[in-house]
């Protein structure tokens, strides 16, 4: 089955899965092909965003195998190797459908696509410039939203300011549930009960369960947006990337959003 995209012109051309295909490949083909000569070796991150309407946006999904991200990328990976195109191990590939493509894109003819190559020393001021939010859904918080940046240190979460530990320290809290609320929900949040940290290698933030926050003290929990399904930190050691829409649960009933949107 054809289906019709729009072109610049507003004339229509009509495509198949494969024809969409093989022209979003033969773009990129030729913006790898810029880049002969060893410095395929620098690029770290390939984005393709495309906007697509409901009836365009089925081909489209087709088109870049988007049940199955790993085949077009292995797609875009044989074109670097046939022009030996020394991509690094570690290159990634990323494929976002999206309300308005990027100013700083490369828009791709005739279709609603554009594409960016960004080097290794680009992704990591673009991570180092990453921010979120976290946004109180339950509990009562000395702020209703905190943002967090990837340059913060790690980022404690806890009733009330400071806490001494084991050690004789002070723990010091970012994120304060206060311990006075008469908010049945900060009861449950312990003094120690979570941090949260930049990732570097996987460019996310990470949320670790503290000494207070995993069994047999209070619980952290963290509903996933994506799929709907919770999990549950039963160790210190062991943490979890916070993805968008993401919901984490502090004690019983304390709970707060992880987005990168801001409220506006």
């Amino acid at each position: 089955m054809a289906f019709s995209l729009f072109k610049r012109s507003g004339e229509k051309q009509p495509w198949d899965v494969k024809s969409l295909r093989e022209a979003i490949l033969r773009f990129i083909k030729e913006s790898l092909q810029k880049i002969e000569g060893g410095e395929g070796g620098h690029i770290k991150e390939l984005k393709l965003f495309i906007v697509a309407d409901a009836e365009d946006k089925p081909i489209y999904e087709g088109a870049v195998y988007v049940h199955d991200k790993a085949l077009f990328k292995n797609e875009v990976q044989k074109i670097a190797d046939d022009f030996d195109i020394n991509l690094p191990s570690d290159w990634t590939l990323d494929v976002e459908f999206t309300d308005e493509l990027p100013a700083e894109a490369k828009r791709i003819p005739d279709l609603d696509a554009a594409f960016i190559m960004n080097t290794r020393k680009q992704v990591a001021h673009n991570a180092a410039s990453f921010t979120a939010y976290l946004r109180i859904l339950s509990g009562e918080a000395e702020k209703e939203e905190y943002l967090i940046k990837a340059t913060d240190p790690k980022l404690y979460i806890g009733r009330d300011k400071k806490s001494v530990t084991e050690n004789g320290s002070f723990r010091l809290n970012q994120f304060v549930f206060p311990g006075e609320s008469r908010d049945e929900s900060n009861k449950y949040i312990s003094r120690q009960h979570a941090h949260i940290e930049w990732d570097g290698e996987s460019e996310r933030f990470m949320i670790f369960a503290d000494e207070g926050g995993v069994p047999p003290r209070n619980k952290t929990k963290i509903h996933i947006a994506a799929d709907g399904k919770m999990i549950k930190l039963n160790s210190t050691q062991i943490g979890h990337p916070l993805s968008e829409g993401d919901q984490v649960i502090l004690g019983e009933s304390a709970v707060f959003l992880y987005t990168t949107i801001a409220n506006r």
